[in-house]
C-alpha cells in the first residue's frame, strides 16, 4: 500500500530508510511513549533489522511515515488472532521534528481506512499510555473513540502507570 497524503506519504520501508529511521527512532521521547521491545538507543543495525522484518511479513502490516522523501516514523497493526481476527492493534511513532503538525493524525486515518479493507476487520484499537496526551489527540483527531482507561495496567521506567484505550469500528456503507 501507498498513500500520499496532504502532510505525509505512507508507503512500503526500503532499505535506504534505514539512516533516517535510525535517526529519528534514537530519540528518548520515542523510546518513553512504546513498549519496552522498542530498543533505546536505537541504532543503525536496529533500522535495518526493522526494515528487514516488514520486508518479509506476509501481509505487510508496517508502513513508514515519509515527510520530503525521508521516513521520519513508523505505523503498522498486530493483526489479532482466532476469536480476535476481526481487530488489530495499531501502533505508531514520528520523530520529533515532526510532530504537532497533524502529520500523526493523517497518517492514522488512512492507515486505517485502508487496513479495515486490506485485512477484512471490524475493529481497530490503540493503547497509549494515559500521560501521552498528543498520542490521545491524534487517535480522536484521527476518529477514534475512548473506550476506557486501564488502570495500573502497565510499567514503563519502574513506574507503573494506566493505559487509555481507543477504538474505531469500521461501519460499511450500506
Amino acid at each position: 500500500m501507498r498513500r500520499v497524503l496532504e502532510r505525509c506519504e505512507l508507503r512500503p520501508f526500503v532499505p535506504e530508510d534505514a539512516p533516517s529511521l535510525a535517526q529519528m527512532a534514537n530519540d528518548i521521547t520515542v523510546w518513553r511513549n512504546l513498549r519496552d521491545m522498542f530498543p533505546h538507543p536505537y541504532t543503525l543495525e536496529h533500522a535495518r533489522g526493522f526494515i528487514q522484518h516488514t520486508l518479509t511479513q506476509k501481509p505487510g502490516c508496517h508502513l513508514a511515515i515519509v515527510v520530503d522523501g525521508q521516513a521520519v516514523g513508523s505505523i503498522g497493526l498486530k493483526l489479532g488472532t482466532d476469536v480476535e481476527r476481526i481487530s488489530a492493534e495499531l501502533g505508531y511513532w514520528l520523530g520529533a521534528p515532526y510532530r504537532g503538525r497533524g502529520i500523526m493524525s493523517d497518517a492514522i486515518r488512512a492507515f486505517t481506512d485502508d487496513a479495515f479493507e486490506s485485512f477484512s476487520l471490524t475493529r481497530v484499537f490503540a493503547l497509549p499510555f494515559a500521560q501521552n496526551v498528543a498520542s490521545c489527540r491524534a487517535l480522536e483527531k484521527a476518529g477514534f473513540v475512548l473506550e476506557g482507561v486501564l488502570r495500573c495496567s502497565c510499567i514503563k521506567e519502574g513506574r507503573i502507570t494506566d493505559q487509555r484505550q481507543y477504538a474505531r469500528i469500521h461501519e460499511p456503507a450500506m
